[in-house]
């Protein structure tokens, strides 16, 4: 395809365009970023048009002004895309989903949680989880039973099967973390936790407690 002053390929969208970019515009128009399509003449060997990009003009802020922490950010994504891709595969040749290993974790943590109690951990609908248990149900690895005290309860127990596939979807994220914290100095698991019960609302910090994942911090 030709390229011309009227069709040309937008390196942000990769589209091939008459007029002007919608995308480019929009970031044109955003606080902080400087972003225009120029004609380069300089050298043959580059495209007829580029992006650039003034990196000086891009604001990193946050709205209070304080700089924003990318570099945390950028390793927490890529941290959380590896710890759950381990289990990922063997989820998928289930038929199953990463809500599925959410509700096996719980349920395994503390057998006998009430429906009630897991959807307000994990703050789906009641359709969504209604969804996941009965596939979990159907398949052998949770069970559902009546409260003793209370017959509306539904309370949640793995099966053995359940246990056992729980056991082999934790077995390599368990090796990540303890092969991460390993390189860190003496007693860094604690401000490891300590870190991560910080990033959890406050609302849910009771709900850590009940479920022991802060004893001893």
């Amino acid at each position: 395809m030709v390229i011309s002053r009227k069709n040309y390929r937008c390196r942000l969208c990769g589209l091939f365009l008459r007029r002007s970019c919608p995308t480019s515009k929009a970031l044109a128009n955003h606080k902080g970023w400087g972003i225009s399509h120029q004609r380069r003449s300089d050298r043959k060997t580059m495209a007829a048009y580029e992006i650039n990009v003034n990196k000086a003009d891009i604001n990193y802020a946050g709205p209070d002004g304080e700089a924003l922490p990318l570099d945390v950010m950028g390793l927490f994504f890529f941290a959380y895309r590896d710890f759950t891709g381990d289990a990922d595969a063997m989820l998928g040749h289930q038929g199953f989903g990463r809500a599925h290993h959410r509700v096996l974790y719980f349920v395994c943590l503390r057998p006998g949680m009430p429906v009630a109690d897991l959807l307000d951990i994990l703050k789906i609908t009641k359709q969504s989880l209604a969804r996941v248990l009965r596939q979990l149900i159907d398949h052998g690895y949770v069970e559902q039973k009546t409260g003793r005290s209370d017959r509306r309860q539904r309370l949640l127990f793995a099966t053995d099967k359940g246990r056992e596939f729980f056991a082999t979807l934790s077995a390599t994220q368990a090796s990540r973390i303890n092969a991460a914290i390993a390189s860190l100095p003496a007693d860094s698991r604690k401000t490891v936790a300590r870190f991560l019960a910080g990033m959890v609302d406050p609302a849910d910090r009771a709900t850590l407690e009940r479920l022991n994942l802060t004893i001893g911090l």
